[in-house]
């Protein structure tokens, strides 16, 4: 999904600038002033990406200051491979009482001066677009432990208190600012497009399909996906069905050395068709899996492949290492529409019971494009011998697009960044500080240079 290699986005420049205000701060303080520069990122033990359990209650939150407005309250351990899934009457239970909180504070939507966006469609949404029951047990599982409540309890939540309806609704703050600080903003926030070497050529994709080696963290690595995804979808954009310029190129200047006619995939003439430059975009960006300098995730990374698998229970297997840059996690397509699918502006849905035919839709206002609305079947490989784009990855593309799209954080997410790039940090304390510094510090806003 995005940028070729070197490219930087202009509010990385605000993020150095916010990394020296964070430390004049530090160097300011007081003694017994604390000042923390990883404020999305609670004491959490993250391990094997599986169910959600934790030890201690949320607490409503602190007063909000500088550096500390977003931070989560809860701080505990996350174990994520103890908990049971569970029975069908203790699963009903928990969906009765997780309805009754979100349809208590569902009308309250976005409150002015508190909102951003609206974090009760939020978590509200992604339940619903959770795709297993196992998975949607990992969201319940995480939502009650934040909010204080046994997950088994049967009776039905009480909102007479006051004081307990309040801390409900910070609970349920937390746990959409939880979603948001490290699986929302990051993933929307890192969608700088894939390098763009030249494709390895079609001997060297079949040999290394055929060994089933990669390059990890090289550019043959990008340049042999690349490579696979041209040749399976036939050298065509997967939404326009536009033909590789590059390729097109090449195949008429054999023409003119009297090489044959220059066709296409299916020995049609190309003279005549459309051509662009063709891109080749991850489903979901490289830096889920990027490494820290010490070779391994980091917490905030492990974090969010703990919430992808809310999505869908599994999925964070389909990426981990070098899978990431798999043919499964990518698609061909033109530059422009390669950054509005990075943006999550533009999605599939699956059409019908055709195994890879999807209708692609789009969130962007009419003009942006002409080439969606518009139903296509993905391509495929006579041998079978290149793996087609994933349909789940591509469905957890599609949640997270609704997600973004109908609670307004995607709006947000973009606001928060266009502001940094614009205005950089404001003397009145406006600028999202905490959460761009967050980004930097957690390494989803410094990988340019090995793409998404």
């Amino acid at each position: 999904m995005h940028r070729i290699a070197g490219s930087v986005r202009p509010w990385s420049a605000t993020l150095q600038l916010a990394l020296k205000f964070c430390h004049f701060l530090v160097s300011s303080c007081s003694p017994p002033t604390h000042v923390s520069l990883t404020p999305h990122r609670p004491t959490f033990h993250v391990a094997n990406f599986t169910a959600v359990s934790v030890n201690n209650k949320m607490a409503p939150p602190a007063p909000a200051s500088a550096l500390h407005r977003h931070q989560s309250s809860l701080e505990g351990i996350l174990d994520f491979s103890s908990q049971p899934p569970l029975d069908p009457a203790h699963r009903a239970s928990a969906k009765r009482r997780f309805d009754q909180i979100i349809n208590h504070f569902e009308s309250e939507g976005i409150r002015p001066g508190r909102d951003k966006y609206d974090r009760v469609k939020l978590v509200s949404l992604t339940y619903d677009h959770s795709t297993s029951e196992k998975s949607k047990d990992r969201l319940l599982a995480a939502f009650f432990a934040f909010a204080g409540l046994s997950i088994t309890a049967d009776e039905d939540i009480n909102f007479e208190d006051p004081t307990r309806q309040d801390e409900l609704r910070a609970s349920l703050d937390n746990f959409a600012d939880y979603l948001f600080d490290n699986f929302f903003l990051p993933l929307k926030a890192s969608t700088k497009k894939t390098p763009q070497p030249s494709p390895a050529s079609h001997s060297a994709v079949t040999s290394m399909q055929r060994q089933g080696h990669i390059f990890a963290g090289t550019p043959e690595r990008i340049a042999n996906l690349r490579g696979a995804c041209l040749i399976r979808d036939r050298y065509r954009c997967v939404i326009s069905h536009k033909f590789d310029q590059a390729e097109a190129l090449k195949r008429f200047g054999l023409q003119r050395r009297g090489q044959g006619e220059a066709c296409d995939q299916d020995g049609q003439l190309l003279a005549g068709q459309r051509f662009e430059p063709l891109e080749v975009a991850h489903i979901l960006p490289h830096s889920l899996t990027q490494l820290d300098s010490r070779g391994e995730l980091n917490a905030s990374k492990e974090a969010a492949l703990a919430i992808l698998n809310m999505f869908d229970d599994g999925a964070a297997h389909l990426i981990e290492g070098i899978e990431i840059d798999r043919p499964g996690n990518a698609l061909t397509l033109t530059q422009p529409l390669h950054t509005y699918f990075g943006d999550f502006n533009i999605f599939f849905k699956p059409e019908g019971t055709v195994p890879h035919r999807y209708h692609i839709e789009t969130f962007l206002p009419q003009g942006f494009t002409y080439d969606v609305p518009v139903t296509r079947t993905l391509f495929l490989t006579e041998e079978r011998n290149i793996d087609p784009p994933s349909s789940r990855l591509l469905a957890i593309h599609y949640a997270i697009a609704h997600i973004l799209h109908l609670s307004a954080a995607g709006d947000y997410i973009d606001d928060i960044l266009r502001d940094a790039d614009e205005y950089g940090i404001r003397h009145d304390g406006s600028t999202e500080l905490d959460r761009l510094v967050g980004l930097h510090l957690n390494n989803w806003a410094g990988s340019q240079a090995h793409g998404n």
